[in-house]
This record gives structure tokens, C-alpha cells and sequence, in this order.
């Protein structure tokens, strides 16, 4: 293939990624992986591929290959291309006016004067172009790694990461609990959310990353089996890491974000706990990104893109009518409660996996019944595992998050 040949080829896939993330299409059936990973890609680093395009071309315009017919079409595709890539960064630039009025409705107006005076320049509003221009580049000053900690006894799948401070903080630092995402059947946690960990580690907080038992060689409730192990560890020892045991919030995006909302929602639930029935398991905080809510889809949102047969073959390895208790209790949207803690659900618009009507359902139940607050952000254009490297959308939303877990570690320091 010659070189205009294959500028045009790099063009026609450009306007179609560049598609892809600008429209919702979700009934896209046996494409969906291919439609989400270019809607993800594209939409998460729409400057990114800005560049790259725009020097491609103006290498072709020097070498005198851009005068090729095939070429110049190819240069009016990537033309529209541009326009639509330059939209998708000017709406991830916008951020931060779905995620403040969010913490705003549920936290109170002024929300930040009740996060003591010291801790309120470590709150951070701005992004930087070096970090999200490098989407890649996770590490921080002032943290240290500690890594393949087992606190249970499932071999590999039990093991367990922290990012420590440096600093000390008076009272031991608060701590994050990460648990990761994949369909239950897939994901390590050194995959996920490590630009909200190194920050929150560099302000003071102790972040913990883990593994958890994985279908279809384990079956649901192993993995929340895991989850409420590794925070019954953190009870035990985050103290021998500068940890205060008393404060932990969870998080966690799609099976992480189904993980965390069910592990805050059913604190010290005896069945869940085999072995460790005493162990207080109850978490301060959750932040679920992109979860998945209600196994029984009970609200019928997506019967044409249903989940089941993941669920039913590999995940809880049964059916809703061989075992609807099952199912019932495996459902975030089944234990919410006027005792649930603090919570910040984040969705996206755009989620081709797990359809954004499917937070809305959970937040408006959960809402309706907490007596603590409860934050909803929905960000326009938003793909699934968005925040997993960084990228303005990214950065913005950990900044958010930030915000919300200091909130939350203030009031519970008031207590």
C-alpha cells in the first residue's frame, strides 16, 4: 500500500473512533468490545490523537505526498475528524461544572469550610497539561509502594498493595481501599485507579490496592468474601503502616464499583464473613465508579443487552430461578438503607457496559432512604473505565474525589 493509501486508511479509522465516542450507541450487540475500546481511547485522549494527527499530516505536507488525490481525501477526513476530537476535549474540559453542583447538592454549598483550615490547600481545583498529556505516567513524590501483601490465604488472588505517604499525619492516615474491576472474571490491582490513589497518597492518605478471587473458578459471594477479608486485614494492621483503622473509605470502578457499593451497604454481615464473623467490617465512605447495581435488573433497563448469561454461567453459576436469593443479595440496590455511609456514585453518559439509567435507579433508591449524604455526578460523554490512566477527565474527577473523602474524613473527625 502506498503512503497516501495508508493516510487515508489512518484517516477513515480516525473519523470512526472519533464517531464512536461522540455518539451513544449502546445496542450494538457482538460489537460492543470493539465499540467501547474505541470510544474509550478516543474519547479519554482526544488531544493525545489531535497531535499525532496533525503532525502525521504535516510530515506528508513537507515530504510532498499530501498532493497524492488519495491523500487529499484522506486529509478532509481527518479534517472532520479534528473537529470532532477538539468537541470531545472541549466536553472533558467542562468536568468540573457536572462534578462541583454534585458535591454541592449533597454536601452543602459551601461544603469546604467544614474541612479544617489545614487541610484545605492540599484540595486541589486545577489540572496540570504535563500529567494528563503523559496519560501513562502514575508515580508521585512523596509515596512509597508496598507490594504482594497477603491478607488471606488465596495464594495470588489474596494479595494486597499499599501506597504510603512519606510524611507522617497526626491521628495516622485515613484510608482508601481500591478494589478493581473486570467482569468479576478478570483484573489485577495494579491495573486500576492509580491516578486517584497517588493522589490521595500524597495527601495524606494510605491507599490500598486488591486482588480478589475471580469467577469462573470461584463463584459469587467468594469476591465480597475477599473484599470484607481485605478490609477486616486493614482492622488489623494498616496501623503498622501509618494507618488509622478507624477511618476506611471504598472505591472501585464496574465489578469494583458493584464490589465497594455492596461491601459499604452490607456492613458485618455474618454469612459474607466465614471465619472472621466478629471482625467489624463496616467501611466510612464509598466512591463507586460505573457499577453495576442490580443483578436482577429488576427495572428491565437493558433486556436486549442483558448481563445474564455472564452472571448466571460464570459469575454466580446459577440462575435467577434456581436461586433468586441469590441474585437478590448479590444486588447493591437490594441492601440500601437508611444506615449506608457517605457515597459519591460517578457515571458516565456514554457507558456502553454499564448503562448510566442503571446508576440513576440506584442513587435516586439510595437517596430516597440514607440519612447520610449521597453525591450522583454524571459526566456528558463519559466511557466506560475512564479514569483508569489520566486524561482532563480523569484528573478532574480525582480532584472531586478528593474533595468528597476530605469532606467525609472531617465530619467523621467531628464524631
Amino acid at each position: 500500500m502506498s503512503i497516501a493509501g495508508i493516510y487515508f486508511a489512518l484517516a477513515l479509522l480516525s473519523v470512526a473512533c472519533t464517531l464512536t465516542a461522540i455518539v451513544q450507541a449502546r445496542r450494538v450487540y457482538w460489537l460492543v468490545p470493539v465499540y467501547f475500546l474505541s470510544a474509550w481511547l478516543c474519547g479519554e485522549l482526544a488531544l493525545v490523537h489531535l497531535v499525532w494527527q496533525v503532525g502525521l499530516t504535516a510530515l506528508l505536507g513537507f515530504s510532498g505526498a499530501l498532493w497524492d488525490p488519495l491523500a487529499q481525501l484522506g486529509l478532509g477526513l481527518f479534517a472532520l475528524s479534528w473537529l470532532g476530537l477538539v468537541y470531545l476535549h472541549c466536553q472533558s474540559m467542562d468536568t468540573p461544572f457536572h462534578l462541583l453542583p454534585a458535591l454541592q447538592r449533597a454536601l452543602g454549598e459551601d461544603y469546604r469550610s467544614d474541612i479544617p483550615a489545614a487541610r484545605r490547600p492540599l484540595l486541589r481545583d486545577d489540572i496540570r497539561t504535563r500529567e494528563w498529556m503523559r496519560p501513562f505516567h502514575f508515580k508521585r513524590d512523596g509515596v512509597q509502594q508496598h507490594r504482594h501483601i497477603p491478607y488471606s490465604d488465596g495464594g495470588k488472588r489474596n494479595l494486597l498493595d499499599i501506597y504510603q505517604p512519606d510524611a507522617p499525619r497526626e491521628g495516622g492516615f485515613p484510608v482508601l481501599l481500591q478494589v478493581h474491576g473486570g467482569a468479576w472474571v478478570i483484573g489485577e490491582k495494579e491495573q486500576q485507579a492509580k491516578p486517584l490513589m497517588y493522589h490521595m497518597a500524597q495527601r495524606g492518605w494510605v491507599c490500598v490496592a486488591i486482588n480478589y478471587r475471580l469467577s469462573p473458578k470461584a463463584a459469587f459471594p467468594a469476591h465480597i468474601v475477599d473484599v470484607k477479608k481485605a478490609i477486616a486485614w486493614i482492622r488489623e494492621h494498616i496501623g503498622e503502616y501509618g494507618g488509622n483503622p478507624d477511618f476506611i473509605a471504598i472505591t472501585g470502578g464496574s465489578a469494583g464499583g458493584h464490589l465497594s457499593a455492596l461491601a459499604a451497604l452490607t456492613p458485618n454481615r455474618g454469612e459474607w464473613q466465614p471465619g472472621f464473623e466478629d471482625a467489624d467490617t463496616t467501611v466510612q465512605a464509598a466512591v463507586p465508579f460505573y457499577g453495576v447495581y442490580d443483578f436482577r435488573d429488576r427495572h428491565r433497563i437493558r433486556p436486549e443487552m442483558s448481563m445474564d448469561g455472564l452472571l448466571r454461567d460464570r459469575v454466580l453459576q446459577c440462575s435467577q430461578q434456581d436461586n433468586p436469593a441469590l441474585w437478590d443479595s448479590g444486588s447493591p440496590l437490594s441492601h440500601v438503607s437508611a444506615d449506608a455511609p457517605p457515597m459519591f456514585v460517578i457515571q458516565g453518559t456514554h457507558d456502553s457496559l454499564v448503562w448510566v439509567e442503571e446508576a440513576r435507579v440506584f442513587v435516586a433508591a439510595l437517596q430516597g432512604v440514607s440519612t447520610q449524604p449521597v453525591a450522583y455526578a454524571e459526566l456528558p460523554g463519559a466511557q466506560h473505565a475512564f479514569e483508569i490512566f489520566h486524561s482532563v477527565r480523569t484528573d478532574h474527577t480525582v480532584n472531586a474525589v478528593g474533595h468528597f473523602l476530605e469532606w467525609t474524613h472531617a465530619q467523621w473527625l467531628r464524631k
